[in-house]
């Protein structure tokens, strides 16, 4: 049975993602397809896709639509997202389709579009003009319809060079890395960077790998890393094995998730600090963008190494937005997604375990102590997330009590500084929640005592069990 096309309710706040047969099949897909090329007077439209047991259909129904169109399709077949936003800049693509739901349930699907860059689509100007196109059907005849060409093996050869150029082979030392691919879309392609980067490196590198085969099925659960319930399956391998450290990915591995040599989970806030300091040695006087929600760590590394932190509101056409408009050599959100400005300002998670494979191969220094003294002078709490029946309200009540912080700032929800410690509370874009992150930098401030605080006032408002 067809849907029907009167309001494509997959397209959401930022990317198109809905239940298969309830809201996207390959039929929707088609029209995205040809909207998206319509929409860009494409010549030629990047397409990949992750291992998603329909992301093959869809890939192949999103070239229809695009042939449709008469544009061209760069077919690169199974790739991580960062391989679609490579090609996309490395061919002079006129826009870019991963077909992919990351870490959603089983029976989810997706697209995520990018123009011509790889830059993110303006909200008004391009996504709901897309939207428009696909449910109304207005399409633009075309003189001749497009091809496909196939050019898996040559993207992703050229995506291995452009990644590596991030750090410096010759120096990397013999380590042993746990490397968790969830069974998505990470395993093939990190073995070509690994293939392409001992080349190059004076002694072998060891990987362990896990659930490393692409299975539609992921017979050990949607890759998920960030899920405290998905880490034991990287931690305890880190541990047995006398790893340097771990690395999990998410499904179209545009995320990354880190583990020290003790199999201790690396909260992402923290990562972004690190690679902060990574670049500001690379690139003196560097500006490094941050998200809003947790930021002391990363704004205390960042100027006390003479670079100029820029905080951005997140989601990653913020972030992308922002860096374009400051030069940044880097950008991090503590959800995991790290950008990068020589990768068209685009999010990878690859390039950051390269990064400190070679941060640790340099300075002989474990993962875990050059995090130590970061979380005992900076302390986090983690992001809590509370069931709200009115997001609005709870945040006003919160806001009320609050109000003499020493600073508010309503750049990403509201953000509450006081001389010790901080937090910020902001409503998801997609469910009925309020997100809260706190932090400090004072010992004898209890982070557990101002949660509870707050979680009190939140309460009133919380959806009945």
């Amino acid at each position: 049975m067809s849907l029907a096309f009167e309001n494509l309710t997959c397209f959401k706040a930022y990317d198109v993602r809905g239940e298969l047969g309830v809201n996207l099949d390959a039929l929707v897909v088609c029209r995205i397809g040809r909207a998206v090329a319509q929409h860009f007077k494409a010549i030629k439209v990047v397409v990949g896709y992750d291992a998603r047991e329909t992301s093959p259909e869809f890939a192949e129904a999103a070239a229809r639509g695009i042939c449709d169109a008469g544009a061209d399709v760069l077919m690169i077949g199974m790739a991580g997202t960062e391989e679609m936003y490579c090609a996309v800049t490395e061919y002079n693509a006129c826009a870019g389709i991963e077909i992919t739901a990351s870490h959603n349930p089983i029976n989810y699907n997706g697209l995520k579009i990018v123009k011509s860059g790889s830059r993110p689509l303006d909200e008004f100007a391009d996504f709901r003009q897309i939207k428009w196109l696909a449910e109304t059907e207005s399409w633009i005849s075309v003189a001749c319809r497009g091809h496909v060409f196939d050019l898996s093996e040559e993207a992703r050869s050229k995506y291995v060079s452009r990644v590596l150029r991030f750090v410096s082979p010759a120096e990397f030392k013999p380590l042993k890395i746990v490397v968790n691919s969830g069974n998505g879309a990470a395993g093939p392609t990190f073995d070509a960077i690994a293939a392409a980067l001992e080349k190059h490196i004076s002694g072998p590198l060891n990987f362990i790998r896990v659930n490393h085969t692409p299975d539609m099925n992921f017979p050990n659960g949607i890759p998920n890393p960030l899920l405290r319930e998905n880490q034991a399956a990287t931690a305890d391998i880190v541990k047995c094995e006398g790893a340097d450290f771990g690395v999990a990915f998410d499904g179209d591995f545009d995320r990354c998730f880190f583990f020290d040599e003790l199999g201790q989970f690396v909260p992402g806030e923290y990562v972004v600090g690190l690679l902060a300091e990574i670049f500001l040695n690379k690139e003196a006087g560097a500006r490094i963008v941050h998200d809003a929600r947790v930021i002391w760590n990363t704004r205390d590394i960042v100027i006390e190494r003479g670079g100029t932190p820029v905080q951005s509101k997140t989601g990653h056409a913020f972030i992308k937005h922002t860096m374009r408009q400051t030069s940044a050599i880097y950008g991090g959100e503590m959800s995991s997604h790290h950008y990068f400005r020589d990768f068209a300002y685009c999010d990878s998670g690859m390039i950051p375990w390269l990064l400190i494979a070679e941060l640790i191969s340099r300075s002989d220094i474990s993962l875990g102590t050059w995090l130590e003294g970061r979380y005992k002078k900076f302390p986090s709490s983690g992001e809590q997330n509370f069931v709200v029946e009115d997001p609005d309200k709870a945040i006003a009540a919160v806001r009320k009590e609050y109000v003499g912080a020493a600073h508010i700032d309503e750049m990403d929800g509201i953000s509450f500084s006081f001389d010790s410690w901080r937090f910020n509370i902001r409503k998801s874009n997609t469910e009925s929640l309020v997100r809260l992150n706190l932090e400090k930098r004072d010992p004898f401030v209890s982070l557990n005592e101002k949660l509870s605080q707050i979680e009190m006032l939140l309460r009133s408002f919380k959806v009945p069990a």
